[in-house]
């Protein structure tokens, strides 16, 4: 049975997987009730910087604003690059989340999700950010911890496990025994460096200028941890702008193409976790070849990566059953049961 702990009984508290690429909203006994894009779009009045449009309708824009208006992401690497307009978007979240702000009775308690490796000032930008949004207190929790208790795996029993979480920004590694972290380890690789590597290889090989949209539809189409066994493997066709002249043209693209650059960002990934697993003591190692390695997060998806990590540490991986949502859904677990009261940080 799920127990509430430091929130009242009212169910606008809410945990924030404040993402670099998806913000997802975890509602106390609620659960999911959003999950739309890191995006805002925003236009000068007088001068003055004014939120137009945010989530997927902010995303639709990329690209195509008009004069005046621009899209913009508020998070790099797993946390804020830009204050105010973070500020915006979190309260935006939040409104929307709960029906419009008419329908508020307090101003809610959050507990949001931050890579394990953030300092000390990211930490407090974040708390700065959902204070000045309209948080009455606000709440963290390490990403690795939540993904760990949102895979379902037994963080607070003496065994080790092991989490990999490639979210858009970073990528979370860690070991965890006894409902703590016992090694961690963060990397600035995931979906956004991706997505820069295949835009950067068919700028170069073939003179074509994509969008970021265009890159993150190739890298979940035909996307690839490694060079396909046939030489080519998978076709798909391409728009862009041509670099040399200037007109648009479409292309045939194969995973060979792509599988270079995504090849050398799964490296980084694996050599994190090689690290990880060299610094973790015998006794919680056996445990993690044991029980293998759990994987979380949209790269987790790439095609091959969780064999690729397989075959370079011999040991097991499992891809969590939902692994998009695995960060908020623990730590909305973790909002609502007593059983997770020691994961959260307060300052």
């Amino acid at each position: 049975m799920r127990v509430p702990r430091f929130f009242s009984t009212t169910s606008n508290d809410m945990a924030i997987d404040l993402g670099t690429v998806n913000t997802i909203v975890y509602l106390r006994d609620r659960g999911i009730v959003l999950n739309e894009p890191s995006v805002v779009a925003i236009e000068l009045i007088q001068g003055l910087p004014r939120l137009r449009a945010f989530g997927m309708e902010a995303k639709l824009m990329i690209g195509r604003t008009p004069q005046g208006t621009s899209t913009v992401r508020p998070m790099r690497d797993g946390v804020i690059a830009d204050v105010d307009i973070a500020e915006q978007m979190i309260k935006a979240f939040i409104d929307k989340a709960h029906g419009g702000p008419s329908r508020l009775p307090r101003r809610p308690d959050i507990l949001v999700c931050i890579p394990s490796g953030a300092t000390q000032v990211e930490r407090r930008a974040i708390r700065q950010a959902g204070t000045n949004a309209g948080a009455r207190r606000v709440r963290l929790i390490e990403e690795p911890m939540a993904a760990a208790i949102g895979a379902g795996l037994s963080i607070n029993e003496p065994i080790g496990t092991m989490i990999v979480d490639i979210g858009g920004g970073t990528t979370e590694v860690a070991v965890l025994s006894l409902g703590n972290l016992v090694h961690h380890a963060s990397a600035r690789v995931g979906g956004d460096k991706m997505d820069d590597a295949i835009a950067s290889s068919i700028r170069r090989n073939y003179n074509l200028v994509i969008g970021e949209t265009t890159a993150e539809r190739i890298k979940m189409e035909i996307g690839v941890a490694r060079m396909p066994g046939d030489g080519r493997g998978l076709v798909m066709p391409v728009r862009g702008r041509d670099q040399v002249n200037g007109v648009p043209r479409e292309i045939d693209i194969c995973q060979a193409d792509i599988a270079g650059p995504l090849s050398d960002l799964v490296d980084q990934v694996i050599e994190t976790v090689l690290r990880t697993l060299g610094a973790t003591a015998p006794e919680l190692a056996a445990d993690i070849h044991e029980h293998g390695i759990v994987m979380t997060g949209g790269g987790s998806l790439l095609t091959g990566i969780s064999d690729a990590l397989a075959q370079a540490t011999g040991v097991p991986v499992i891809i969590a059953e939902d692994p998009l949502t695995s960060v908020a859904m623990g730590a909305g677990r973790a909002l609502e049961d007593e059983a997770y009261s020691g994961v959260m940080i307060d300052s």
